[in-house]
């Protein structure tokens, strides 16, 4: 395909927003205002009267449903994607992008199994595109500030993580949906899972997960609640647990043999983030502004494309999420623990990838609820 050519700016990525629900309404679309060298080109949804609304906002004039997509993907007027469906059709809309030379940004958990992160990569590596799975948190201050002095050693050796995520999901929601890859260990799961991977840097030998839920009808086909506790080399452990069943938190703890981190929000791009750091009794508290979490993400990846550089978050980190997902379901399953093969990361997120960007508003929803909506 002819890359660029067509482009209001040679210097720009034309994009292709996939699925028009809640995020990529409340943040996505308003988050490509505020890169310099990404355009927001196309919509791909099946629900024309939201692509005529949002379109008018944000000045789309193109729009296709999803029998449409292969056509799009064929016909020149865009680079790449920003898949923000449900995560059971990740693969799938990955794979036939690549197939077409387009490159693909795609929303966490990567996809469903193992399996089919393997299919995804091997589909980008085949056809020479770029594939970065949409790790926010890898370009947010506070996450890299944290990633800093956890290694620094002013904590001492990091020893603990413990992290607990939980929101209340109305009814009906997809998040529900088994068939859809819902359930909070994918869901929510993979924030903590991922930050105990880049704050201890390194990967788990062996996990272990215990899922629990009530007898709401909301969870007939997912659990209401998962932990996991996964061993890391050195004998370090980090404990999370995420619920679709109980009031709104989100932290992370590390616990040193030093001092302790915390950081409240820790994944949530709503508010202020605060990071309180104890070490010898004595507390500092640092507050990080609200800032816009998914314009970097855009940007960064629009720039390894012109630059022709691999992305930091590409598909191994989100494959090796996957991977401790899938184990942590089948300790469930079991009620044994598993162990996890070796597992090789050569790239993890640091301060020289931090972007620090202005909070964005969307201009409209259309046809779209927040998790917690009914």
């Amino acid at each position: 395909m002819a890359l660029f050519g067509d482009s209001k700016d040679s210097k720009k990525i034309r994009y292709a927003v996939v699925g028009l629900g809640w995020i990529a309404q409340e943040v996505v679309l308003p988050a490509f205002g505020n890169t310099k060298n990404s355009e927001l080109a196309a919509f791909v949804t099946d629900d024309p009267e939201k692509a005529k609304e949002l379109g008018e906002k944000y000045d789309v004039a193109q729009s296709v449903d999803y029998e449409g997509y292969r056509k799009l993907l064929h016909s020149g007027s865009i680079d790449a994607v920003y898949i923000a469906l449900p995560n059971s059709m990740h693969k799938d809309f990955t794979v036939e992008a690549a197939q077409a030379g387009v490159h693909v940004l795609c929303e966490k958990p990567m996809a469903d199994s193992i399996a089919e992160c393997e299919e995804m990569i091997h589909a980008a590596q085949q056809n020479n595109v770029k594939l970065m799975i949409a790790y926010r948190l890898h370009f947010q201050p506070a996450n890299l500030k944290a990633i800093e002095i956890v290694n620094s050693g002013d904590l001492g050796e990091p020893r603990i993580f413990s992290s607990v995520f939980s929101q209340q999901v109305a009814e009906g929601n997809v998040r529900l949906k088994k068939e859809l890859g819902g359930g909070p260990l994918m869901d929510m799961g993979v924030y903590p899972i991922n930050a105990c991977r880049y704050l201890f840097r390194d990967e788990p030998t062996e996990v272990t997960g215990i899922g629990a839920t009530t007898n709401d009808k909301r969870f007939t086909e997912v659990h209401e609640m998962a932990t996991g506790v996964l061993r890391f080399p050195g004998d370090r452990l980090a404990i999370l647990t995420s619920s679709f069943g109980a009031a709104a938190t989100d932290s992370y703890q590390v616990v040193g043999t030093k001092g302790e981190l915390l950081l409240k929000p820790a994944y949530d791009y709503h508010d202020k983030t605060t990071m309180t750091i104890t070490v010898g009794g004595k507390e500092k508290e640092t507050s990080f502004d609200k800032v816009d979490n998914f314009g970097p993400e855009i940007e960064y990846f629009s720039q390894c494309i012109l630059d022709n550089t691999e992305p930091e978050p590409n598909g191994d980190e989100g494959l090796a999420d996957i991977r401790i997902v899938q184990a942590l379901l089948e300790s469930m399953r079991s009620g044994k623990t598993v162990k996890l093969g070796p597992f090789e990361k050569k790239t993890r997120p640091g301060e020289d990838q931090k972007y620090q960007k202005p909070p964005v508003k969307a201009k409209k929803i259309v046809h779209a609820a927040s998790p917690g909506q009914e």
